[in-house]
């Protein structure tokens, strides 16, 4: 199985401000590793590094994000180019998404994912083969 994981969960994997949530996106992400083949997006790696080094808001030193940037990097790593960025105007216009996530939900598709995991949008949305996941979701058990 391949796994999108959104910038979200790497953040959260970071953010010792929120420790709950840093465990379960730790925990997440390692499960991942150990059975699924993870891959992010370049956009991805910039979101994390702006979000994570923002001035005022600095989660992470910039030599700390920089060694996280150095981790991302050695999972599969989707670029962009002008013909997915028009496949994602199209994905924002057909799904009414957001231009950030249709852009998300583009690189996932491409990379043929079976899964997107996100804090954001709606968990178990789908487009085709893709679904949303969100691991900050306590799944409960049907009595």
């Amino acid at each position: 199985m391949i796994a999108f994981v959104d910038t979200n969960i790497w953040v959260y994997a970071a953010d010792e401000r929120e420790p709950e949530k840093q465990a379960i996106a730790q925990s997440y992400l390692s499960n991942l590793e150990r059975h699924h083949t993870i891959v992010l997006s370049t956009q991805v790696m910039q979101e994390f590094f702006n979000v994570t080094t923002r001035s005022g808001k600095e989660l992470l030193s910039h030599d700390v994000a920089f060694g996280y940037l150095a981790d991302m990097s050695n999972f599969s790593v989707m670029e962009s180019s002008a013909q997915s960025v028009m496949n994602a105007t199209a994905l924002m216009r057909e799904h009414k998404l957001s231009w950030w996530d249709a852009l998300i939900v583009e690189a996932a598709i491409r990379a043929k994912a079976d899964r997107l995991a996100s804090e954001d949008g709606q968990a178990g949305r789908k487009f085709g083969k893709l679904i949303v996941e969100n691991p900050f979701i306590v799944k409960k058990s049907k009595p």
